[in-house]
Formats: C-alpha cells, structure tokens, sequence
C-alpha cells in the first residue's frame, strides 16, 4: 500500500462506496421520510449483492498485491519462514482487507438465511462493518512503518476520518432509523476515500512534495523525509491545510447532493402518505400505520415476498378507503 497505486485504488473504492451509500441513503429517505430505516448495504435490481461482491474482490485484490505480487518474491516471507521487517506493513495492510472481505461475505450468508430475523441481520451486518473500521483503526494508529514525519501527519488525519466511520456504525445499530446517523457515515466513508487518494498522489508524485522535504528510499519503499524542522513543520501545516479544504468540499458536495435528490424525489411519496392519515387515524393507530410504510418500503427495497399478514394489514386499508 505504499505507492501511489496502493493509495489510490483503495481510496477510489472508498470513495465510490460512500458516494453509493449517500445517493441511496439520501433517496430513501426523501421517499419514506415517516418510516425511513437504514440499510447496511443496498441491493441492486440486476444483481443483488453487487455491492457486496465488489467488495470482497477489491479486498481480495488487494490480498493479492501486498502478499504475493507486490513482494519481489511474490511472497512475503524470508527463506526461513519468518516476516521480514520491511514486508510488516504489507501483512497489517491485507488484515484490513481481510476483515472487509469476512464484513462482505457474512452480509451475503445473513441475507441468504430466511430463519434470521431482519432486526438481527441488520444489526449483525452493521457490527461486522464496525469490526472492520475498528481493525482499520487500530492498524493504522499502531503502524510498523515510520510515520513521525509527513506520512505520520497524513495517517493521523485518515484515523479521524475511520474513527467516525467506527462511532456511525456502532450508532447504527442502536438508531436504524436516524437518517443524520447514515448520512454522516457515508460522508465519512466518502472522505475516507477521497483522503487516501489525495495522501498517493501528494506522498509519491515528486512534483507534490513540499519545499524542503524530498522522498527517500528506506526498508523497501519511498518515503517523504525534510532536510529541517522548519521543513517539516510547514510541510505538515499544509497538509492540515489541504485536510481543511477536502472537508470543505466534501461537505459542500454532499449537502448539494443532498438538496437536489430531495427536489427530485421528496413528495412522491409524502403526499400520498398524508392523504392516507386523515382517513386511516381512526381505524388504525399511528404505530400501525407507520409499521404498514415500513413494510412496504422494506418489501421494496428487499423484494421479500408479502405474508398472510401483510396481505391482511393491506386489504383493511383498502376496505377504509372505499
């Protein structure tokens, strides 16, 4: 993971998954404002665990390259069996992977499983994504790598991005229905891509390193060393500086985001909603009412089939109506 690549390609996917998450997250809710619950993961109408597939390739994949084809060995172990000090940090950064692959693949088997009850497979889901933010935290807040100087400054940026990434998800599951919950983890997830990708092309592209500073060749792989203290320091304000300025237009992105979605979907829904309220209150506690949306939302979204139950909760409603 220390090259541009290696930066680069995680952080796209990052970026891509909390973009996903943000546009669904925010369409939901402007469709069910009234019974709006999150969903860990969202499946999609040619296949359904599309999310959840890409995620386990880009983690296997990334395996892959710090194991077995980024070492020039194509292995990461030394003739006698043991780690070598320069390749510690490709095993931290494939444990990360590994913990999103197992998040990944457990998503799919809980969906699978008819017996589990849907709460249950939410909760267990949104505990496996908090897991793999924790393992990612703690990783990188414990690094082998040298990361006192510019990188380090880079790195203890990112854990503030995964820690509220970790804090959302752990919230989540205690408060499914608090859309601020699910729009601020996929803001953070979002930024956390957008972070690592702007650490790969400001850490390896020589054009990029501050004034004072140069990259270095140690322990088998480049890193950013400054001729001074006064160097480093300013080297590290600008990266401050440019952490500033990304939460800045990530947030100014995702609040645009926002607001045009809401046009655009908000009302189509709501207004039907409240034309049902009038008439249906009398007959029908507002819990009731509320659980009805809910189930057709969740029907919606899940493609799960209607029960005896549903189908009689709907039949009432129309008998009201008419």
């Amino acid at each position: 993971m220390g090259t541009l690549v290696g930066h680069v390609a995680p952080g796209f996917a990052f970026f891509a998954l909390g973009l996903w998450h943000l546009f669904n997250h925010i369409k939901l809710h402007a469709l069910n404002p009234s019974s709006y619950t999150s969903l860990p993961w969202f499946p999609t109408s040619k296949f359904r665990y599309l999310e959840l597939v890409l995620i386990m390739v880009c983690s296997s994949i990334s395996i892959s390259m710090e194991l077995f084809i980024g070492p020039v060995a194509h292995q990461p172990f030394d003739p006698d069996g043991t780690i070598p000090s320069n390749h510690l940090h490709n095993f931290e950064h494939s444990a990360i992977s590994m913990t999103f692959f197992v998040y990944a693949a457990f998503a799919v088997v809980l969906d699978m499983i008819n017996g589990i009850h849907p709460n249950a497979k939410s909760g267990l889901t949104q505990l496996l994504g908090a897991v793999a933010f924790g393992q990612q935290l703690f990783l990188f807040h414990l690094h082998s790598a040298d990361h006192m100087g510019v990188e380090g400054q880079y790195h203890l940026l990112l854990q503030s991005a995964i820690v509220v990434c970790l804090a959302t998800s752990l919230m989540g599951i205690g408060y499914p229905k608090n859309f601020i919950v699910s729009f601020t983890r996929s803001l953070s997830i979002l930024y956390q891509g957008l972070w690592l990708m702007v650490m790969g092309y400001m850490l390896w592209t020589p054009g990029m390193i501050p004034k004072g500073c140069f990259i270095h060749f140690e322990e088998g792989h480049q890193v950013v060393r400054c001729s001074s203290d006064e160097a480093l320091h300013r080297a590290k304000s600008l990266v401050n500086i440019g952490f500033s300025w990304a939460l800045i237009g990530v947030v100014a992105f995702a609040m645009s985001v926002y607001l045009v979605l809401v046009m655009f979907y908000g009302g189509k829904v709501e207004y039907a909603t409240l034309e049902h309220h009038e008439d249906e209150k009398f007959e029908l506690g507002d819990d009731d009412l509320e659980d009805v949306e809910s189930q057709k939302g969740q029907r919606k979204l899940h493609g799960e089939p209607k029960s005896f139950i549903h189908m009689g909760k709907g039949y009432a409603i129309k008998d009201i109506e008419r």
